[in-house]
């Protein structure tokens, strides 16, 4: 029997149908191929500062004393977290706290000036008392540090996952109100910035050489990427917050920061 005209028209669009999903089959392959990827990239740049960490020439610790002032903490317990030590990639936002690029390509962020903003972050903070404040550190370098920091400030902590709209939709059950949030990376940490930022509330975020810094308050250019760093910065942070609000303090950098080398 032969085909009428509207049959063969059918057939035709029925298999540019099929031939449209097959080829966006690849495409979608394709894409999380891609994302696999930028995330193993992520990950291996964040194995590479975690190795880079401890290698760190005696010149270049001579270099730093020379332009650091007196800081929080002895300069030596910086440069063995790895504080200063930004990535490879350098946005116009955090240029202004680079020092300079070391010979494999990362950048070193000024020591003084991340002490000078530290200072700053505690003076911030301090207006606020602990029930005000919550931290979100989604980066899993950074829980240790993060639960040591809830423990011996009272201020409440979302390590792992940090729900969204939980701060902004009043019909979640565990919703709830703060004044202040701080976070340890804005890329990782992006749902709370953002919570926060719809809210028009003050954010507090560590920031590294590669991240942009759009919607936050106060910055304190640092290493979030490593455990060491984190784990310095955030025991900065709470002994000079329970020392401003009268906490009793008792930690040592170690118990954040875990055993220096």
């Amino acid at each position: 029997m032969e085909e009428t005209q509207e049959e063969k028209l059918d057939m035709k669009s029925l298999a540019q149908e099929l031939k449209q999903r097959l080829s966006k089959e690849p495409e979608r392959k394709d894409k999380k191929t891609k994302e696999k990827k930028v995330k193993k990239k992520e990950d291996s740049s964040d194995e590479k500062i975690k190795k880079t960490s401890g290698s760190i020439s005696q010149k270049e610790t001579k270099e730093i004393k020379q332009t650091a002032g007196e800081t929080l903490i002895p300069l030596e317990d910086y440069i063995k977290c790895a504080v200063h030590l930004g990535t490879k990639v350098i946005t116009p936002h955090m240029r202004k706290y680079v020092y300079k690029r070391r010979a494999d390509g990362l950048a070193v962020i000024n020591t003084s000036i991340i002490d000078k903003k530290l200072r700053e972050a505690i003076k911030f903070l301090a207006k606020y008392d602990p029930e005000k404040i919550y931290l979100a550190c989604k980066r899993e370098a950074g829980w240790d540090a993060a639960k040591k920091f809830e423990e011996t400030t009272g201020i409440q902590t979302f390590t792992k996952k940090y729900p969204p709209g939980i701060t902004t939709n009043l019909i979640l059950e565990d919703f709830f109100e703060k004044e202040i949030t701080i976070i340890c990376d804005p890329w990782i940490d992006k749902n709370a910035l953002n919570d926060t930022a719809k809210l028009k509330k003050p954010i507090l975020s560590l920031c590294d050489t590669n991240n942009f810094t759009q919607k936050i308050t106060e910055l304190i250019p640092c290493n979030n990427k490593s455990k060491k760093s984190l784990g310095c910065v955030l025991y900065i942070l709470a002994r000079g917050y329970c020392k401003a609000k009268k906490i009793r303090f008792t930690a040592e950098l170690e118990d954040f920061a875990g055993e220096l080398e």
